[in-house]
């Protein structure tokens, strides 16, 4: 027997699938509140299977399986993902395939000159050859997992790291990027070591295009092929300052203008061979300035050619202010909107003693006392993204993850996929919680629990052997089911005031208006301890 199939057989052995046992806080928490915790802010929310999983196997057990997602079967979801051919094409599979509208109308020889022109064309392809369908296929598979996907906290962990380093497929041929951007820069590194996942999203083509990098090159003109001149696009700082200030070090790490402009000096030359037809990363040399840099007190002699930017990349990755500054992301994502900075110190430390082991720093991170602390229970708010799919869950609900289910999404302000600016979509509150949004919210869980939303379905009741005999007791038969924990007393007054004029309403021939269960559960989705996580 081979030494690796032995280790994997060993690891099919351990419950938590080769993870070393962590040493927990001591917390009163009841197991129930300690399994509502971790599915809130480790899963998309708990539902009926996890929850009973967690509860048997226990809080922290589950975490440290999380924590190693490799050796965590997903058959269902991997047989709904197979139904979904454009999540597995490379970037220039994607495009030959599912080419623009354009490029349809110039092999066909017609001209599109009017909306009518492409209407009338977009009629007689249809949308299933059109790059529509990568665009929403690409939303289905994120949906798809997060609902149905057993490996929670790795799909919670891809939207983080997926925010952090956000890219947009409203930007040209970006859209054909995006799904490899995610699959094969992003996800094989959320639990590895930070170097790995900064340079494979700094070498990717959707990075490179989005910020402008794939353009940079020296401001001088310089040889190009054949010993002649090359016209110089001029240097672009895109990508060096959002490095900087989103991806690593933070708005106050300590660096000024001129290593802004130093940085984007070492990274002129990576840029894209073919990016509208078969995107891959490539280094010119011809784009590159070769004359010698100074960045953060590292110099960096002349000639160094891509390894100038490979340097940059290392200094970066194991600076103290990039430790400081994913420490606190992630203290924010988890554990509260404003993190005790003790935490974050903590953390850091952890970051630059194991040099970015991500999967050690996550570790810390969820067996800190302030993790578990009642400070942090229920202290966020649930994104769009994050209501959504903690509602279907919650439910039990079956969906095909298809339009109909982003679309809402969209509707509540997170566009998948298309964050507006590189910062992408707010990790506070404030944003998500404005009066219209609510109102929002409220009229998708109503939506939802009547089963209104197109391609997902919901069944009621849930296997009662006696129906409720009144909105009262219905109350307490749903909150458990649906929000896992108690109602507080306002609400449950509240949600009766709503319900129990129904019940009230005589039918024409006398009898008591049935109760109803559906709109009962959609109020319980919309309460506020459901929009809480």
């Amino acid at each position: 027997m081979s030494r690796a199939l032995l280790l994997s057989l060993l690891c099919l052995l351990t419950l938590a699938g080769c993870a070393r046992r962590l040493t927990w806080p001591a917390t009163k928490w009841s197991e129930e509140k300690r399994a509502l915790h971790v599915l809130r802010r480790l899963a998309f929310g708990p539902s009926p299977r996890d929850w009973e999983e967690v509860r048997r196997v226990g809080a922290t057990s589950w975490v440290e399986r999380q924590l190693w997602p490799e050796h965590i079967p997903d058959g269902d979801l991997e047989r709904q993902l197979a139904a979904l051919p454009t999540v597995r094409l490379s970037m220039a599979e994607a495009m030959e395939r599912y080419p623009s509208l354009n490029e349809h109308a110039r092999q066909l020889g017609i001209r599109l000159e009017t909306q009518e022109d492409r209407a009338r064309l977009t009629e007689m392809l249809g949308r299933d050859v059109l790059p529509d369908r990568v665009d929403q296929e690409l939303r289905t598979q994120k949906l798809l997992r997060a609902v149905d996907s057993q490996r929670q906290l790795q799909e919670v962990l891809v939207d983080f790291w997926f925010n952090h380093f956000n890219v947009s497929a409203e930007k040209g041929p970006v859209r054909w990027m995006v799904t490899s951007f995610e699959r094969d820069a992003l996800r094989p590194h959320v639990f590895g070591r930070f170097r790995d996942l900064l340079a494979a999203t700094a070498h990717h083509p959707a990075m490179l295009y989005y910020l402008d990098n794939w353009r940079s090159a020296s401001d001088s003109p310089v040889p190009g092929k054949g010993g002649g001149k090359k016209a110089s696009t001029g240097l672009n700082e895109n990508y060096a300052r959002e490095l900087l200030e989103l991806h690593t070090l933070g708005v106050d790490g300590g660096y000024s203008q001129q290593d802004v402009r130093e940085v984007a000096r070492a990274f002129t030359g990576w840029t894209i061979d073919q990016p509208e037809r078969a995107p891959a990363f490539v280094f010119q040399p011809a784009m590159h300035d070769a004359g010698a840099k100074h960045v953060l007190g590292m110099a960096l002699p002349a000639g160094g050619g891509q390894e100038d930017g490979e340097r940059v990349l290392d200094m970066l990755a194991r600076h103290p202010a990039t430790a400081r500054f994913i420490a606190t992301k992630l203290a924010r994502k988890f554990v509260s909107d404003e993190p005790p900075p003790a935490l974050v110190a903590r953390l850091a430390l952890v970051f630059l003693r194991t040099e970015g082991d991500l999967r050690a720093v996550y570790s810390a991170l969820f067996t800190s006392p302030e993790f578990w602390s009642d400070a942090a229970l229920g202290a966020q708010t649930k994104t769009p993204l994050e209501l959504v799919v903690s509602s279907l869950r919650a439910l039990g609900a079956r969906t095909d993850g298809g339009p109909g289910l982003a679309r809402i999404v969209e509707r509540m302000g997170q566009n998948l996929y298309r964050a507006p600016a590189p910062t992408g979509f707010p990790e506070h509150a404030a944003p998500w919680v404005n009066t219209g949004a609510l109102v929002q919210r409220i009229n998708f869980a109503l939506q939802l629990a009547e089963g209104k939303v197109p391609g997902t379905r919901v069944e009621f009741p849930w296997g009662w052997t006696s129906p409720p005999a009144n909105v009262a007791a219905l109350l307490d038969a749903l909150a458990p089911r649906i929000l896992f924990e108690p109602l507080s007393a306002e609400t449950r007054a509240t949600l009766l005031g709503a319900l129990a004029p129904g019940e009230r309403d005589s039918m024409p021939d006398g009898e008591v208006r049935p109760l109803d269960i559906r709109r009962a559960a959609g109020l319980l989705l919309g309460s506020p301890e459901f929009q809480k996580q």
